[in-house]
């Protein structure tokens, strides 16, 4: 049974062990890392210019994108265990628009592209509608601008397949 699971008693006791949805960590860290160094002492959060960083249901620090994440390097400078690797890549995932999105279901919508900072996010045109999004996840930095501003709530992370096999 893996960590993640949900194990409250009711959902036990009715078979019902769900897992819990994948927390996006802190730029340059990683769940392994995470969940082998981090103390949970919060120092990360605290240090977040932009206060995107909360604990998760164990403690330990996830992203809430209420925001865009800078990149500027607090979290890791300020937490004194060997979770953060600046070295790496700062996120494994990218932006994904869904269903959602006001554009996809004929409503003029540009906000995500507004606030991309690496211009990730075209619009392509079509006939009878709105232009529709597309992200170019080579140039996404996954820093959260885009779903931090999209009015829908349509825009969610997921990790490439090529950052995946990694």
């Amino acid at each position: 049974m893996s960590e993640a699971a949900r194990l409250d008693r009711r959902s036990f006791l009715r078979g019902r062990i769900a897992p819990r949805p994948e927390a996006v960590r802190p730029p340059w860290s990683r769940e392994a890392t995470i969940t082998a160094a981090c103390t949970a002492c919060g120092a990360c959060a605290t240090a977040c210019p932009q206060h995107i960083i909360t604990p998760d249901a164990d403690g330990r620090p996830a992203i809430a994108f209420s925001s865009e994440c800078t990149f500027c390097g607090a979290c890791a400078e300020a937490c004194p265990e060997p979770v953060f690797d600046v070295a790496a890549p700062a996120f494994p995932h990218a932006a994904a628009i869904g269903a959602q999105c006001f554009a996809a279901r004929g409503i003029i919508c540009q906000s995500c592209g507004d606030a991309c900072p690496e211009a990730a996010i075209r619009f392509r045109p079509r006939l009878g509608g709105p232009a529709l999004p597309e992200i170019a996840s080579d140039r996404c930095t996954g820093c959260g601008a885009c779903i931090a501003a999209c009015p829908a709530a349509a825009i969610t992370t997921h990790v490439p397949a090529e950052a995946a096999h990694a």
